[in-house]
């Protein structure tokens, strides 16, 4: 596989490259990046063909969309595809810290959660100027669901539904501001509700299908026969598969760690990088369309796209298998292992 190759949504007319680049680190995640390191990811990314782009409001305070729609513009707006999304109303506020919700210097402008009508239009209209992009090709709903809201959740889906959230990406849709429309969510199971009540085209889920856990297999083969294409987000699980002990955000507990060092083994037995193992399985899956890696610098993306593009045995896969480390039926890279 190369990261220039390229899957259309099954049932919109958008393109992307089997690797698009995620904008998070654009925004000050976790550590200053200077605007030339970003430039640098940015570029290197534009020269290997990946020709999608994935950024948010939230990501720095408004920070990443500034960038890379400055980024965009460089280039014809037919050859690139980018997603952005709704779901935050990003406020002016003077009281903005210097590290907020662990972006470092987040620009002056406080998100507040509004799934409304009302909050998805404003939310996109802001995000068309930030971007200097009139039609981004790619609307998701932002953080939606129960693992970021808690017991808020009801009170929030309730504005998605009664309040209109959903009836505002329709419209958006049907008008042709985008072309595809979904939810971008740390949870497969809020996806699977939102396809039970709207025409949901694309999802980008993050570290719920990987090569560490596959506990949503089901829920992406129903994805699969629905034609509800998934964009891959967090391969890594939060850098774990990447050689930190991060998972979910956090330090990770003793039974991940025990599972990882057991992929590892299989790693170390058969020549192959966990990164490249990591970024190249949940692709197989016939519901996945792209992998969208996250990059703070030229040199960062330059490994990604190495460990994407490396040649991985059937044998590793059919070693996986034999261990118990997949789940029985997930698919793996050229086919059956």
């Amino acid at each position: 596989m190369k990261v220039s190759d390229t899957r259309k949504l099954p049932r919109r007319s958008v393109d992307v490259t089997l690797m698009g680049l995620g904008c998070a680190q654009m925004g000050n995640l976790y550590r200053v990046t200077p605007y030339e390191e970003s430039k640098g990811a940015f570029d290197k990314a534009w020269e290997s063909g990946i020709r999608y782009f994935d950024t948010a409001p939230f990501y720095g305070y408004t920070r990443s969309e500034r960038r890379l729609g400055t980024m965009l513009t460089e280039h014809d707006r037919k050859d690139y595809t980018v997603s952005t999304k709704v779901g935050r109303v990003m406020v002016p506020d003077d009281t903005v810290g210097p590290e907020e919700d662990a972006y470092v210097a987040p620009l002056p402008f406080r998100p507040n959660y509004d799934y409304s009508y009302d909050g998805i239009l404003r939310s996109f209209d802001a995000s068309q100027q930030r971007l200097g992009i009139l039609r981004p090709d790619i609307l998701y709903i932002h953080d939606i669901g129960s693992a970021t809201h808690g017991e808020k959740h009801p009170h929030y889906w309730e504005q998605l539904t009664s309040g209109g959230g959903f009836k505002a990406l329709a419209k958006l849709r049907d008008e042709g501001s985008v072309k595809a429309v979904g939810l971008g969510v740390n949870e497969w199971e809020v996806i699977r509700d939102a396809m039970q009540v709207f025409d949901v085209d694309v999802a980008m889920l993050a570290g719920r299908y990987t090569l560490l856990e596959q506990q949503s297999l089901a829920f992406m083969d129903n994805c699969a026969k629905a034609g509800t294409a998934i964009v891959i987000a967090g391969a890594f699980n939060s850098g774990i598969l990447a050689g930190n002990k991060k998972f979910n955000y956090a330090d990770a507990p003793a039974d991940i760690v025990k599972s990882v060092e057991a992929l590892e083994a299989v790693c170390a037995d058969t020549g192959v990088k966990l990164q490249a193992a990591a970024l190249q399985f949940p692709l197989a899956h016939p519901a996945s369309v792209t992998v969208v890696s996250g990059a703070r610098n030229a040199s960062q993306l330059t490994s990604n796209i190495e460990w994407f593009e490396e040649d991985v045995p059937a044998e590793f896969w059919a070693e996986l298998r034999k261990r118990g480390l997949i789940a029985e039926g997930a698919p793996v890279p050229g086919g059956k292992a």
